[in-house]
């Protein structure tokens, strides 16, 4: 009998495990189950798919995105500084590499935080929040800062 047990020198023991199925349907296009979710994969016409989905690598800027975004919203709850945000949103951009395999070699995110009319964002614990996901929070960002560059700013709208 195999044993399963592993060992590792980090810090952090694993604590847990992520799967996902990705079955393909027709051409190019696959069907995706993910935490019970469903959704479709595709690619371009191009390439021989017919857009019925987004192409995969896209994933990885949501990934990024919507990993930060979480643990800022969920930071700045506890600062209660999410009451005084009409709107945050975040952009990610992504550089391709020309040569094949095509990769991101740079990634730039864009936090964008609209306060509420007359309100005045703590801009000290905005950073902080930021600061926190990218570099203890986020385990995409950590993922990611080993295989690219990764950058980011901050813009308060009004």
């Amino acid at each position: 009998m195999r044993n399963s047990l592993k060992t590792n020198n980090r810090k952090s023991m694993s604590t847990g495990k992520e799967t996902t199925n990705v079955k393909w349907t027709d051409k190019m296009a696959f069907e995706v189950s993910l935490n019970g979710h469903k959704f479709m994969i595709d690619a371009t016409p191009a390439v021989g798919g017919e857009n019925k989905g987004p192409q995969p690598k896209p994933f990885m800027l949501v990934a990024i995105g919507g990993c930060t975004a979480m643990d800022v919203i969920s930071i700045l709850r506890k600062m209660r500084v999410d009451t005084m945000l009409e709107d945050f949103n975040i952009d990610v951009d992504g550089e391709l590499t020309d040569e094949h395999p095509k990769h991101f070699s740079h990634m730039h995110v864009t936090y964008s935080f609209t306060p509420k009319e007359g309100v005045e964002l703590p801009m000290d614990k905005i950073e902080k929040a930021v600061k926190l996901s990218e570099e203890r929070y986020c385990g995409v960002s950590e993922s990611y800062r080993k295989a690219m560059e990764l950058t980011s700013e901050i813009i308060i709208v009004k």
